[in-house]
C-alpha cells in the first residue's frame, strides 16, 4: 500500500487527508473509497488504516481526511460536530477523487464507521448520486435516538431544555455553553473509559465542544433519505446489544434502504470489541460488496414485463 499526504479545499476551507493506493498500477483507474472520520475520529486513527490496507489489496484506492475544523484541517470552528458540513465536506473529498488520474471517476463509493461516520456515508450516498454504493459501519440512522438513547427518561428532558436554554442564549449573546464531547454531546459507557482502540490519537481529540453541536444532531436523520440509494447498493454492518451505537440504528436504516441491501450483525463482541473479534470477517464483507455493487454501466437498461 502507497500512501500520499494530500490537501483539497472544502467551502474554502484547507483540509487535509491522506491517499491510500495499491501497490501495482495493475488495475487503473482504481476505484475509490472515499471516508470521512467517525464521531471525534481523525483520518491517522490506526483502525482505520487496517481497512485500507485491506481495500488496496483488492485495488480499491482509499481517501481518508480530517473534517473542517478538525485535526490537520483548516477551519474556524475548531472541534465542532456538525453533519450537515461533514456530509459537505465528503462530497467535496468524492470531487477531489474524480480529479485524480489514478482513480476512476465513475466508480467512487462511501464508507464510514462509528456513529456519525457510519451515517455519513449513507447521508451522501443518498443525496449524490456520483457515489455508486457504500458501506455503513455500526452507524447512525437518527441523532434524536442516538443522543436520546445514551439518557434516561428524565435525564433526557433536562437535556432538551438546557440544549433549548442555550439557542436563546446563543441569540441574545452571541455565544452558547461549551460541554464535553463525551459527557455533554455523547455519554461515556465503561467500554469507552478503558478501550484503547483510539489511542493513538487521543491526544488530538478535543475534548469539548459547542452544545450547539447537540442541536444539529438531534435534526440529522440519515434514515429519512437512506431509500434514495436504492437502485444502488448499501451495506450496514452492527453489532448486537452495541451500548455505544445501538444495532436498531443499523436495522433501522437497512428496513428503509431499497435493494440492493445487506445487514450484517456480529454478536457476542462490543462497539470496539469487533476491531479484535471480527475484523478480517468484516473486512471480507466490504471488499465483498464494493467488488459486487462499485460498478459503472455505459449502457443503462430498464425494462418491465
Amino acid at each position: 500500500m502507497r500512501t500520499e499526504k494530500i490537501n483539497f479545499y472544502s467551502e474554502g476551507d484547507k483540509l487535509s487527508g491522506v491517499l491510500y493506493l495499491p501497490d501495482s498500477d495493475q488495475g487503473k483507474p482504481f476505484p475509490g473509497i472515499v471516508q470521512g472520520p467517525g464521531f471525534l475520529g481523525l483520518k491517522d486513527a490506526k483502525h482505520y488504516i487496517m481497512m485500507f490496507e485491506k481495500l488496496c489489496a483488492a485495488d480499491y484506492a482509499c481517501l481518508c481526511f480530517d473534517y473542517r475544523g478538525w485535526g490537520d484541517s483548516e477551519g474556524n470552528d475548531r472541534g465542532w460536530v456538525i453533519p450537515k458540513w461533514q456530509a459537505e465536506d465528503i462530497r467535496n473529498a468524492v470531487t477531489y477523487m474524480q480529479t485524480r488520474a489514478e482513480i476512476d471517476p465513475n466508480r467512487v463509493a462511501t464508507y464510514g464507521s462509528g456513529g456519525t461516520g457510519g451515517g455519513n456515508a449513507v447521508y451522501v450516498a443518498a443525496i449524490d448520486s456520483r457515489v455508486k454504493c457504500c458501506v455503513s459501519y455500526l452507524g447512525v440512522s437518527n441523532g434524536r435516538d442516538w443522543l436520546h438513547s445514551m439518557r434516561r427518561e428524565y435525564e433526557w428532558i433536562d437535556y432538551l431544555k438546557t440544549i433549548d436554554e442555550d439557542r436563546k442564549k446563543r441569540v441574545l449573546t452571541g455565544s452558547g455553553a461549551i460541554v464535553s464531547a463525551r459527557e455533554g454531546i455523547m455519554v461515556q459507557t465503561p467500554e469507552r473509559q478503558t478501550t484503547t482502540i483510539k489511542k493513538d490519537v487521543e491526544g488530538k481529540i478535543p475534548d469539548a465542544m459547542p452544545l450547539a453541536c447537540a442541536e444539529a444532531i438531534l435534526e440529522y436523520s440519515p434514515e429519512d433519505v437512506v431509500h434514495k440509494i436504492s437502485p444502488r447498493g448499501a451495506l450496514f454492518i452492527a453489532v448486537a446489544n452495541d451500548a455505544v451505537t445501538p444495532e436498531e440504528q443499523s436495522v433501522k436504516l437497512y428496513e428503509k434502504a431499497g435493494e440492493p441491501k445487506k445487514l450484517v450483525l456480529y454478536k457476542q463482541t462490543t462497539h470496539y470489541g469487533i476491531y479484535n473479534d471480527y475484523f478480517d470477517d468484516v473486512a471480507a464483507n466490504v471488499v465483498d460488496w464494493y467488488n459486487r455493487h462499485l460498478k459503472y454501466h455505459k449502457v443503462e437498461i430498464t425494462e418491465k414485463k
